[in-house]
């Protein structure tokens, strides 16, 4: 078996706490291949968003190993792209300043880069519009334009379209779609919504806490673009479901909803 992009061996991570130490992760390992769409779901607390923050260099202290392309990570670096449920863009920059960031649009390529992004996630128009006249959905397509912007080899999502309604939620998972089948994009994606695991992913990561570790890596074997409605569809997400509803049963046993 050849190196996997992203490699996570025998990852653990406890954090200190008033009541005492607590363990967050628990023997995690997990293998991503190069242009896999990965999502991750579990119940609040399981380290969902803690696993991300150790991917993407924020978190170091930890034992076991964390490899990026066969390199250890140890510390954040433009060859992770990250984007948080909410879009924490600049309010004083208009969208095509936000995507560019610290770079200058007076830069040739630059400015290619900013508009080729910005033709790839559906905003032409909008280009100078600030983050106060656009919608939660546009905002959250700026973000991802602007993680994209020094082409990561691995774009790390948490919980993106959680404060989006259903409506723009299910617009927004298939332009991330379309995104990643243009760019092949290597994705990790946490969520907390069994349809938008089971719609997006290639494989749904189910984790159970305390401490988060995985429980089932469930493969998701239906072609793109996927109807919630199918048959097949339904029928995978009721066993994603049932692994889910097995870790809720956990939680309550072990009185850790807490």
């Amino acid at each position: 078996m050849g190196e996997a992009l992203l490699a996570i061996s025998n990852l653990n991570k406890s954090f200190e706490t008033a009541a005492g130490r607590v363990r967050a992760l628990q023997g995690v390992n997990l293998r991503v291949e190069e242009g896999e769409f990965i999502t991750v779901i579990g119940p609040s607390g399981c380290g969902k968003s803690t696993l991300l923050r150790i991917v993407a260099g924020l978190d170091t202290e930890f034992s076991g190993t964390v490899k990026l392309g066969g390199e250890a990570i140890r510390g954040p670096g433009i060859d992770k792209g990250f984007i948080f449920q909410e879009h924490r863009l600049f309010p004083w920059l208009t969208a095509e300043k936000n995507i560019a960031s610290d770079l200058s649009l007076r830069d040739p390529q630059v400015r290619r880069r900013v508009d080729e992004l910005i033709a790839l996630v559906k905003l032409e128009g909008f280009e100078r519009s600030y983050p106060r006249e656009l919608s939660g959905g546009m905002a959250q397509r700026v973000a991802i334009a602007r993680a994209l912007l020094r082409s990561p080899r691995i774009l790390l999502l948490d919980e993106p379209f959680g404060a989006l309604d259903a409506f723009t939620r299910a617009h927004m998972q298939a332009v991330l779609l379309d995104i990643w089948q243009t760019r092949r994009t290597t994705m990790v994606f946490v969520t907390h919504d069994i349809d938008e695991a089971v719609f997006l992913g290639s494989r749904v990561v189910i984790l159970e806490p305390r401490p988060g570790r995985i429980r089932r890596v469930i493969p998701i074997d239906l072609p793109y673009p996927r109807k919630k409605a199918g048959t097949s569809f339904q029928e995978l997400r009721l066993r994603v479901l049932s692994e889910f509803e097995k870790v809720e049963e956990l939680e309550l046993t072990d009185g850790a909803g807490i």
